[in-house]
């Protein structure tokens, strides 16, 4: 049996989730590396005015990630597998040992700065509840103004990005449908989509700049939903996924089928985990916020036992 460890995309973010996260020495050093390589305090963009801002968002979320998988690891052993949704492939990467934290986050800040450019305002994402996927592809295909299938994250839980208007329209004719519900995302940007591609463009030649190597753990990309090993296939995964779909459900079913059995997500959120309940039926879910440190430890343990 085997450990995943999953790292969360924009939106699940929340202000104070830095200062959140244990304290100990492992997540101070991540604060004050990622502090001295933007030249500025990690901890200050941990508020409600600096998550508006699409850069902070992302760096938070890298820091989180990385963090407290590093507090983890001090007492136990890496995990088989690193995923992560959107800007979690980020951790997921450093995590596995693609990516050094330093160039993580001079990327992360580059990546956030692109999209925030692009789309400053009137752009994000929905998601759809209740529907099938041929469903919401119905409505796309039927839609007056472009919008896109961004992210699937279950049988009938999709997320469309497009413009404000292109959005409201088809929630509208998606509640109509039958859609449980439909929601605006705390997004501030279209991602997953063609709407990023010139973004992703520009990532991709700053990633030339930097060095990747082969992943130490299995590397699950939640853009292709399988793993990837090569240190090419993995610039490309990383520069380009925020303008790729993101197949989440297949991603966790991939991990399920190669004999994941415990599911930890990392913070802030529990949104992850519950999507992996669904799929994990006869495996252990759990999302670090809100579970004890001597939980966390025992499930860990445990699943080291059981495969030795």
């Amino acid at each position: 049996m085997s450990t995943l460890f999953a790292f969360p995309g924009q939106g699940a973010q929340r202000a104070g989730m830095l200062h959140e996260l244990p304290q100990a020495g492992v997540v101070q050093a991540c604060l004050e590396e990622a502090s001295d390589v933007l030249g500025e305090s990690m901890l200050a963009l941990d508020s409600a005015q600096a998550l508006a801002c699409t850069r902070a968002v992302q760096l938070c979320l890298l820091v989180a990630g990385v963090a407290q998988a590093r507090w983890l690891l001090e007492d136990h052993r890496a995990p088989d597998y690193v995923t992560g949704l959107s800007i979690g492939a980020y951790p997921a990467a450093v995590i596995a040992g693609v990516l050094s934290f330093a160039d993580a986050v001079r990327l992360v800040a580059k990546r956030g700065e692109l999209m925030q450019q692009a789309y400053p305002e009137g752009y994000g994402m929905t998601a759809i509840l209740g529907l099938d996927r041929t469903a919401i592809e119905q409505l796309i295909s039927t839609s007056h103004a472009p919008v896109f299938l961004a992210n699937i994250n279950a049988d009938n839980q999709h997320v469309v990005a497009g413009s404000d208007p292109a959005m409201a329209a088809l929630a509208h004719r998606a509640r109509a449908l039958g859609a449980s519900a439909a929601r605006r995302l705390n997004m501030s940007v279209p991602s997953h989509c063609a709407l990023l591609d010139q973004p992703a463009r520009a990532l991709h030649t700053a990633f030339a700049q930097v060095t990747l190597k082969r992943p130490a753990l299995g590397y699950l990309s939640s853009t292709c939903a399988r793993a990837l090993h090569t240190p090419e296939a993995l610039r490309d995964d990383l520069a380009f996924n925020l303008c790729r779909t993101v197949d989440w459900y297949a991603t966790l079913r991939n991990a399920h089928e190669r004999g994941v059995r415990l599911f930890v997500e990392m913070p802030p959120g529990v949104v992850l985990s519950g999507l992996a309940r669904r799929v994990f039926g006869t495996g252990t879910v759990v999302a670090c916020q809100g579970t004890r440190r001597d939980t966390l430890d025992a499930l860990l343990r445990r699943e080291v036992n059981a495969t030795d």
